[in-house]
């Protein structure tokens, strides 16, 4: 299989997975503008998870463009990460009709901290067939934003069982963190 039609198949899911997202959003019954106050959490869960899904599906796009072939393994990897995104709008569903409780906040973090572990292993996947002076390794390089969003996910997810809020706060400051643009693997790539 090409890196183009690994990719084109990731797009897809992706586009999926944002399609059954947005099919959870049930508008209300009554015509009043009283009638979405308790879609709020509903709405916020949804955004926060498109954002989440955005920010995979940018960031593994600019990936694959620093690779030049793919192997069984590497497609294996990216299956198990497209196996947790998958995930997403039952968590995303879960989190927004409890209300922000403490287990599908939990929940949706174990799914957050899975898929930064599967993108990671699907970084090491590629960097394995590849040369150490490769475009893709001198692009990855340390990767300190992909690990240091898993140790914070780690931190949030128990803090859910007691505060729910703060947990989810602790998420949307990855989310941030990872919408300051990372132009390693463009920059690399142009040169």
């Amino acid at each position: 299989m090409t890196r183009n039609r690994m990719e084109a198949f990731s797009d897809g899911v992706i586009a999926i997975i944002i399609t059954i997202m947005v099919l959870e959003l049930r508008p209300p019954h009554d015509a009043t503008l009283s009638a979405l106050r308790p879609l709020i959490p509903v709405f916020l869960s949804y955004a926060m998870s498109f954002l989440f899904i955005g920010i995979y599906w940018s960031n593994h796009h600019h990936l694959l463009q620093a690779v030049e072939h793919v192997n069984g393994r590497v497609l294996w990897a990216n299956l198990h990460l497209l196996f947790w995104l998958s995930l997403t709008p039952f968590v995303t569903a879960w989190i927004g009709e409890s209300r922000f409780a403490p287990w599908p906040v939990a929940l949706y973090g174990m799914v957050l901290l899975l898929s930064a572990i599967s993108y990671y292993i699907l970084v090491l996947a590629l960097l394995s067939i590849h040369p150490r002076d490769s475009v893709l390794a001198t692009a990855i390089g340390r990767d300190f934003k992909g690990k240091i969003s898993m140790v914070i996910y780690l931190v949030a997810i128990p803090l859910a069982s007691v505060r729910p809020w703060l947990a989810y706060a602790i998420y949307m400051f990855v989310a941030v963190m990872w919408l300051v643009p990372d132009r390693r693997i463009e920059r690399t790539v142009a040169q």
